[in-house]
C-alpha cells in the first residue's frame, strides 16, 4: 500500500467496540471484497470492503475475519483467515500478508490460511447460537453484483440453518459514524492532499484548458502524496456542465468567462475527503457570478454552525432550506409568490438547489450513519450547498468537511483550502 502503516491499536479498539455490542454466544463474520473482472483476464483494481478494514486493517483480497467473544478459549475470540502466500505468488503478484505481518497490521494473533476456514468455522458454530452476517443496508446502496459477502451468506444459511441470524450493519452504522482520533487524523491527511491538488490547479487553469487536463493535474498531485487517487469519481464541470449534478465525462474545453465546478478529493489509507470549489476559467468572477457565489458561501457558513450534538439530520435540512430560500429571493431567482404557493414536499428553493446539504463521511465518501438519530461529537459531515442556473450557463457548489465538536461550532478540516473569492482570484493571477 502507498499509505503509511496505521497503528494497529485503532483496529484493536474498533473490534472491542463491536464485540461489546454482540449477543451472548454469537459469531460475526466479515469478508473482503472480490477482485472484480472486466473482460478476458482484466480486472478492476482491488478495493477492500470497508468493514473488514475498519475491524482489522487488512487491505488484501480473499480475507475473512471471525469474531467470537464467548469462544471457549481466548485464542479463538479473534481469528483472521488469509490467502496462503508463497514465493511463486510473491513473484507474480507481489508480497502478501504472512501470519506474522498480519499480526503487526491487525493485532490479531490467531491467523490461519483460508483453506482452514470451513473446518475452524464448524468448531466455532458448535459453541455458538447466533451468527452476525454483514449485509449492506446503507440508505444509498443499490447493489446488483453478487458480492463475496452475499455468497457467504447463501452458503452459511444452507450449512447452518439452525443458528439464529443477527445483523452486523446496525452496529457498524453507529460505530463507524463516530470517529476515533486516529481516524480523524487520516481524514485530515486526505483533506491536506486535496488542498495540495487544488492549489496546484489555481496556477494551472486558464482559458481553453480541458477538463481532463485538470483531472490529470489532480491525480498527479494526489498519487505523489501517497494517495491511491480520487476518493470518488471526479466531477470537473465547466460552464453548463455544472448543472448536471454528477457530470463525470470531464471531456470539454473550458471557455473564457465560464466557471468550473470542481467536486474532487483525495483518499488516504481508504479514508475519504470530499471537496467542492467553483473557480473562474479566466481568473476573475463576473459580478453576477460573485453574487451567486457569495450567496452559496453564506448558506454554507450558516449551515455549518448547525452541525452540533443533538441536531437531527431532517430538521437540519429544513432549516438550511429556509436560509437558501432567503438567498434565492435576494438573487431574484424566486419571488414571494413562488414561496407562498410552494409544494411543501418540493419547496420553491429546490428548483435551484435540489440535493441534500450534508452526509456522513469517513471510510466511505457517503459514510455510515443512521440519519434518524441525533448528531454526535466526532461525527464527520460534509456541508455542500449549491445554486444551479442552467439559463445563465453556470452552477456553483461549495463543500467542506466538518467534525462535530462536544460544544460550539464544528471544526473545519478544509479550513486551509482557499474558498473566499478574493483569495482564489489572487492565487489564480499571481
Amino acid at each position: 500500500m502507498k499509505y503509511h502503516q496505521i497503528d494497529r491499536s485503532l483496529f484493536i479498539k474498533n473490534r472491542a467496540k463491536f464485540m461489546a455490542q454482540m449477543k451472548p454466544k454469537s459469531v460475526a463474520i466479515f469478508n473482503s471484497n472480490d477482485i472484480y473482472p472486466v473482460s478476458a483476464d482484466s480486472t478492476l483494481p482491488f478495493a477492500q470492503h470497508r468493514d473488514i478494514f475498519y475491524l482489522s486493517g487488512v487491505d488484501q483480497e480473499e480475507s475473512i475475519l471471525l469474531l467470537f467473544p464467548d469462544a471457549p478459549y481466548e485464542h479463538q475470540r479473534e481469528i483472521l483467515f488469509l490467502k496462503e502466500t508463497s514465493e511463486l505468488i510473491a513473484i507474480w503478484e507481489g508480497e502478501k500478508l504472512t501470519k506474522e505481518r498480519a499480526f503487526e497490521v491487525s493485532g490479531i494473533r490467531t491467523v490461519y490460511w483460508l483453506q482452514d476456514f470451513e473446518k475452524i468455522l464448524f468448531e466455532m458454530m458448535t459453541h455458538s447460537d447466533t451468527i452476525y452476517i454483514n449485509t449492506n443496508e446503507h440508505y444509498r446502496a443499490t447493489v446488483e453484483t453478487e458480492t463475496r459477502e452475499a455468497r457467504f451468506v447463501k452458503w452459511w444459511k444452507d450449512k447452518y440453518p439452525a443458528h439464529t441470524v443477527a445483523k452486523s450493519n446496525p452496529i457498524l452504522q453507529r460505530l463507524r459514524s463516530v470517529k476515533e482520533t486516529e481516524e480523524l487524523d487520516l481524514i485530515q491527511n486526505a483533506c491536506n492532499i486535496t488542498e495540495l491538488g487544488f492549489r496546484r490547479l489555481l496556477s494551472f487553469v486558464k482559458p481553453n484548458v480541458t477538463e481532463y487536463e485538470i483531472e490529470a493535474e489532480l491525480i498527479h498531485e494526489f498519487v505523489r502524496n501517497r494517495s491511491k487517487g480520487f476518493a470518488y469519481t471526479p466531477i470537473i464541470a465547466s460552464g453548463n456542465n455544472a448543472n448536471v449534478l454528477h457530470y463525470i465525462e470531464n471531456n470539454q474545453q473550458c471557455k473564457a468567462g465560464d466557471l468550473i465546478l470542481l467536486d474532487v478529493a483525495a483518499e488516504y489509507a481508504n479514508y475519504s475527503s470530499d471537496m467542492t470549489r467553483t473557480i473562474p476559467v479566466s481568473g476573475k468572477y463576473s459580478n453576477r457570478q460573485k453574487d451567486v457565489y457569495n450567496a452559496v458561501l453564506r448558506v454554507k457558513n450558516e449551515a455549518t454552525k448547525m452541525l452540533t450534538p443533538g441536531t437531527l439530520w431532517k430538521q437540519y435540512h429544513i432549516e438550511v432550506g429556509k436560509i437558501m430560500t432567503s438567498e434565492l429571493l435576494g438573487l431574484g431567482l424566486i419571488d414571494k409568490a413562488d414561496v407562498q404557493n410552494e409544494n411543501p414536499d418540493w419547496p420553491a428553493y429546490k428548483k435551484y438547489f435540489m440535493h441534500g446539504t450534508s452526509h456522513h463521511m469517513g471510510l466511505d465518501t457517503h459514510d455510515y450513519g443512521i440519519l434518524t438519530e441525533p448528531m454526535q461529537a466526532n461525527m464527520v459531515f460534509t456541508v455542500e450547498p449549491g445554486i444551479y442556473i442552467p439559463a445563465e450557463g453556470f452552477g456553483i457548489r461549495l463543500e467542506d468537511n466538518l467534525i462535530v465538536q462536544e460544544s460550539g461550532e464544528p471544526f473545519n478540516m478544509m479550513r486551509n483550502i482557499p474558498i473566499e473569492i478574493e483569495e482564489i482570484e489572487e492565487l489564480m493571477n499571481s
